[in-house]
């Protein structure tokens, strides 16, 4: 699902459907090669500059007592940089995220189909996003920033650069598909568009109020239900809205996309993914895992009580889920399969604790809703590590019952001389969150400084200390956190223009009616705040759910009286339950491809891990105490 489907069992279609950048490479040759070389070399110099810029601001700070007022501007360059040209070359690669569900159950025709539909949609928004930039890109190019003096055109040029390889990249794809299919979808795709144009006057008037908003869900709904990237969706959707409405121009839909991306928040994200990787690559998880299995690895359950515990704490390092996924999954899967633990169930224990790691700080969640809300970012990180705990427990229970009606034998205890050499392998990893909380805490860095310290004892302690990350390693993961960083800002900035045109809309009002019954109390709007989260966090990845419908909600909770801070951990929690309950959760995918397993029977052993998520969250939601007792003592708010 977090990459375009790959046709198996369709033999009669093209190999290169699966539009794997091999596949693209070796049918465009050489041109191909050196557009992927230059991507590659514009993400990975965006960014080191950016981490060497957040990190030498930090050691300034702390030696000199002054900090460079240059830092935030270039910083935002290379986040542009990132999260767009990161963001094309993501797609390059494949590793959108989309729903293939339905795509999949129809015959082969159907799917070649649906392909040739989602290219065209995808080269639409691209040609359009990349048109409306033009005019954004002249206005600010006779403007120069404040402080570096350069003009203001630069900060809008990766969107129109990333809307130009895109445009590339579709025609690509669609060259390798199917021609007669291509040329069938693409006339009635072109047809339909004459229609409209042709007929504008009998349907501008009925567009031009409800009808616009009605089309703007339309077009993200139905075209992502068949495949097209989340991302693309969101875009689409602020498309329609804004040529159906007439009621901004469209070079709204540009400059709002560009500043979605803009918030100083963001930096951090690129750099907690980085940390994740550079802990998978370096050997650093698995002392972890190894000093959690002595320690409770003799419970009943053994080695599943092992990885709820190893995802709680690997989920304050790395801050990305997938990123929590693969290290402990990949750690964990022989070991798990070599002492006779189920696969399936081994998916859903590990489905479940990445879902109880959505409020361990840091969390890309938590990024997001401090982006777009008044939270406290450090009041946020605090408040999310009991509910954390609270739901491990719950899980922990669980396994415990399960495992003791299907007899898994659990390892035996370890002598103290085995602990003391776990606990000193994984000492200098276990002071990495340490560090970081306490550098939050007292104020010495932002979330953003301490998240560029973490890649950097990250890489001291995997390359120099353990030699396990080699030079070549290295260079492959600052592709791959660029690659995956650019994926996850790009759909942070459709989801910020599909968000503003909803607001335009007046949604958040219109959803204030149809929350009036539980406006009558505050639980009631607390269970449908949590229904439509986890409905949401499946059907749109997550963090576009929590970005669209946390600005609209927060609001409401403080009409009714929720404190805005615990209203915030829920719908993260609810969040990630969406995100990771199969059978079109994203998570979930990832954690059944880390786990190798098939959806369908780990879907089926996932039924008793929802319904004690379900029950875990409704604790924390009807519980306020446990995310506020910490802020509140640390006097951080709430």
């Amino acid at each position: 699902m977090a990459g375009f489907p790959d046709p198996a069992g369709a033999a009669e279609l093209p190999q290169a459907l699966s539009l794997k950048p091999q596949a693209l490479a070796s049918r465009n040759g050489r041109t191909t090669g050196i557009l992927d070389g230059t991507l590659k070399l514009l993400i990975a110099l965006a960014l080191l500059g950016e981490l060497g810029i957040v990190f030498c601001n930090v050691l300034s700070r702390w030696f000199t007592g002054s900090s460079f007022v240059w830092t935030l501007e270039a910083a935002e360059l290379a986040l542009a940089t990132i999260a767009f040209v990161g963001g094309a070359f993501a797609y390059r690669r494949g590793e959108h995220a989309y729903i293939s569900t339905l795509v999949e159950t129809l015959p082969p025709q159907g799917r070649r189909v649906c392909y040739a539909l989602v290219e065209f949609l995808v080269l639409a928004v691209a040609v359009t996003t990349g048109l409306s930039a033009i005019p954004l890109l002249v206005a600010q190019w006779h403007e120069v920033t404040p402080i570096l003096q350069i003009r203001a055109g630069w900060f809008v040029l990766p969107l129109v650069a990333s809307m130009i390889v895109l445009t590339v990249t579709a025609l690509e794809r669609l060259l390798a598909q199917h021609r007669p299919t291509v040329l069938m979808v693409g006339a009635s795709f072109s047809a339909l568009i004459l229609f409209l144009l042709l007929t504008h006057d009998l349907w501008q008037p009925w567009s031009a109020g409800q009808g616009a908003t009605t089309l703007a869900l339309v077009f993200f709904f139905v075209p992502v239900l068949i495949g097209l990237p989340v991302g693309f969706g969101l875009l689409l959707g602020a498309l329609v809205y804004i040529s159906a409405s007439g009621r901004v121009p469209m070079v709204a839909l540009a400059h709002m996309t560009s500043s979605g991306v803009g918030n100083f928040v963001l930096l951090a994200l690129p750099f907690f993914i980085f940390a994740g990787i550079i802990m998978n690559q370096g050997g650093i998880s698995l002392r972890l895992v190894r000093l959690v299995q002595t320690c409770v690895g003799h419970f009943r359950g053994g080695l599943f009580q092992v990885m709820v515990v190893s995802m709680y704490i690997v989920s304050g390092l790395s801050g990305s889920k997938a990123a929590d996924v693969a290290a402990v999954g990949s750690v964990m899967r022989d070991m798990l399969r070599r002492e006779g633990y189920s696969l399936e169930e081994s998916t859903a224990v590990l489905a479940s604790a990445a879902v109880m790691g959505e409020t361990v700080p840091p969390s890309l969640a938590m990024l997001v809703l401090g982006s777009v809300t008044t939270l406290s970012m450090g009041a946020l990180f605090i408040a999310g590590l009991i509910p954390a705990v609270v739901v491990g427990i719950c899980l922990m229970i669980l396994i415990y019952f399960q495992c003791r009606r299907s007899r898994v034998r659990h390892l035996p205890r370890a002598s103290l001389r085995q602990v003391a050499q776990a606990a000193l392998g994984g000492f200098l990893p276990l002071l990495m969150p340490v560090i970081l909380l306490g550098g939050i805490l007292f104020g010495v860095a932002t979330p953003t400084e301490v998240s560029s310290f973490a890649v950097i004892y990250g890489l001291v302690l995997a390359g120099l200390l353990y030699r396990q990350l080699s030079f070549k390693t290295f260079v492959q993961s600052v592709i791959d956190c660029a690659s995956v960083s650019g994926m996850v800002l790009f759909i942070l900035g459709g989801a910020t223009s599909f968000a503003w045109i909803l607001t335009i809309a007046q949604l958040p009002h219109r959803l204030v009616g149809l929350l009036t019954g539980a406006h009558q109390s505050q639980w009631l709007f607390m269970l449908a705040s949590i229904l439509l989260l986890i409905v949401a966090g499946s059907v749109l990845e997550g963090l576009p759910a929590l970005l669209i419908l946390a600005p609209l909600l927060m609001p409401i909770a403080s009409q009714v009286g929720v404190n805005q801070l615990h209203y915030g951990i829920v719908l993260i929690i609810a969040m990630g339950v969406g995100t990771f309950m199969p059978p079109i959760g994203v998570g979930f995918y990832i954690t059944c491809a880390v786990c190798e397993t098939t959806i369908e029977k780990a879907g089926c052993a996932m039924i008793p891990y929802l319904i004690v998520l379900c029950l875990g969250l409704l604790v924390v939601a009807l519980v306020p105490w446990f995310t506020l007792y910490l802020p509140v003592t640390l006097q951080l708010g709430g």
